[in-house]
């Protein structure tokens, strides 16, 4: 009884204790300045510029401005400021609600030591832990969807009260607002809503009349949520979910090979077999890589896909055990729909199927579960030391990928050289950003008026304090149509343009690709004869067209 109550207290207390060591260690991790790629160019450089404005404005030269911006809102508080590592905390407190979500999920329907290893399964998930540390919106995403599955699941159980419907499509509707990913959860919720629905007619609980009314009303809650956003970009382009779509239904096509459909895309960028693309869905869990696209630009534990496979093994027969599968089947078929809708729909990243992992997890704790019970039932008889071993080492074995995972961010990410004062927070930039050097010598030394057109730095505006124009095609059109240098510069400084920034081997590889001889020499006579060179570091040239500014 003693050694019993010393676990009960000892294995909860080194739970927490570990979970504490986690938050931690992200907290650090996060606490360096942003250098994130989309943080860079979309959600902290639109945050930015609507501050300069005053207020929110279109931006056409950048599309992603048309996205939905709910947390990107919640960005320009801090931002307004002037603290740009904060979005980072803010983007993680996502991640503990979820993680909150999860745990009052598990303690409900299993125990609070599945709940806090959930929790701790979760929050150490490398896609999740890398996402805790950027500002991008993914968490937000995550946790309004979970928040509008569990409501709907809520629904489900009490007697389909229309309060977790309501609920349910309020949430639905947030994430929607928060990242158009949230498009394939709402139709997923939809679908699910009206097979609750369903099972509430067939059991004569309600008519078929209801049953449609609760799916329109579900729609329409979730669709004002994200009205606003839906009215802005409908005002500015007359198509509410621009640029996902040339108008209400036909999908734009700004490029050639968007026409072509992902998995023969994916097949012919990364000559893949038609075995290996085929698998996709099953290989994102194992081979996920960050920063890279053809590996899913991020990581995954396998324990995802294999765990949730023993989760509706050995079950028992009693009410309770066959509603909680009920809901495994709903979040099984949740996760497997949203995989397969991303597979067929873009070129698979793990981020886009991101709100499947609250799921999974859940599902990973049952099947968890029932691996202890099989274990326990196996060694029966036996020291109970041998059932608690193997048990111990299948969390370790679980946890310790993402332990691994944990540590390669510090060596990465390198927060204590920032953080102990020994780099200054532009050496910090610099060291991940090269093109940060001509950046700092833009805002130091260059008019506020200038308008620089900036070439292959990878659209990464937002620690400029001028304005930036990022468009190769436009530059492109713009040499052919022009005959001499001079005229190339008389073309671009009547664009408004004053300065151009280049990254000088991404351009000279672009010009080897692109231009015909005579536009090449035409390019390098503008720059030698219309241009004087102002700054060069890093392989990032800025240069001064001639005649515009002193």
């Amino acid at each position: 009884m003693k050694s019993q109550k010393i676990k009960d207290i000892l294995l909860p207390v080194s739970m927490l204790l570990v979970l504490l060591i986690l938050v931690v260690s992200i907290c650090i991790l996060a606490w360096v300045p942003p250098v994130s790629r989309d943080a860079l160019v979309h959600h902290l450089a639109v945050p930015k510029l609507w501050l300069k404005h005053g207020a929110i404005y279109e931006i056409p030269d950048m599309i992603f401005s048309y996205y939905p911006m709910n947390l990107d809102l919640l960005y320009t508080i801090p931002l307004y400021f002037g603290n740009d590592i904060l979005p980072k905390f803010i983007h993680f407190a996502f991640a503990l609600g979820t993680a909150w979500l999860i745990f009052t999920y598990l303690t409900k329907r299993l125990d609070r030591y599945y709940a806090l290893l959930g929790v701790l399964f979760f929050l150490s998930t490398p896609v999740i832990v890398k996402l805790s540390i950027t500002a991008y919106v993914d968490l937000g995403l995550i946790f309004f969807s979970t928040a509008g599955f569990m409501y709907a699941l809520k629904w489900h159980e009490e007697s389909l009260h229309r309060k977790h419907l309501v609920m349910a499509a309020l949430c639905s509707g947030l994430a929607l607002g928060t990242k158009y990913n949230g498009l394939m959860v709402l139709l997923l919720l939809t679908l699910i809503m009206i097979f609750i629905a369903s099972r509430g007619v067939a059991e004569g609980k309600h008519t078929p009349f209801w049953a449609v009314l609760s799916g329109l009303l579900f729609v329409s809650v979730a669709g004002l949520m994200y009205s606003p956003w839906g009215i802005k970009n409908y005002i500015w382009t007359g198509n509410p979910v621009f640029p996902l779509f040339d108008n209400w239904f036909n999908a734009s096509d700004p490029y050639a090979l968007q026409s072509v459909p992902p998995i023969i895309l994916r097949k012919l960028m990364y000559n893949e077999t038609w075995w290996e693309t085929a698998l996709v869905p099953l290989r994102v869990f194992f081979q996920g890589q960050d920063n890279t696209h053809q590996y899913f630009d991020g990581k995954l534990n396998p324990a995802l896909l294999i765990l949730p496979i023993f989760s509706f093994a050995m079950a028992n027969k009693d009410k309770n055990t066959h509603r909680h599968n009920a809901e495994k089947g709903i979040m099984l078929i949740f996760s497997i729909l949203l995989v397969l809708l991303v597979f067929f729909q873009t070129n698979m990243r793990i981020r886009y199927i991101a709100p499947v992992i609250p799921c999974l997890v859940i599902l990973s704790m049952f099947g968890l579960k029932n691996i202890f019970l099989f274990v326990c039932k196996l060694f029966d008889g036996k020291p109970k030391y041998i059932a608690g071993g193997i048990s111990l080492m299948t969390v370790l074995l679980m946890l310790s990928g993402n332990m691994t995972y944990i540590i390669e961010q510090f060596q990465i990410v390198t927060p204590f050289q920032y953080l102990s004062g020994n780099i200054s927070r532009d050496d910090y930039i610099e060291k991940f950003r090269p093109e940060y050097a001509a950046i700092r010598h833009i805002n130091g030394f260059l008019p506020s008026e200038a308008k620089i057109l900036s070439l292959f730095i990878g659209d990464r505006g937002y620690y400029s304090d001028r304005e930036m124009l990022f468009d190769i095609n436009l530059f492109h059109s713009t040499v052919q149509k022009s005959d001499s240098a001079e005229e190339l510069h008389t073309h671009l400084v009547n664009l408004g343009l004053t300065h151009l920034l280049i990254r000088l081997d991404m351009f000279d590889n672009w010009s080897h690709n692109n231009l015909n001889k005579m536009e090449k020499q035409l390019v390098i006579n503008f720059l030698d004869l219309k241009t004087s060179r102002l700054f060069a570091e890093n392989g990032h040239d800025l240069y001064q067209l001639r005649g515009s500014q002193d």
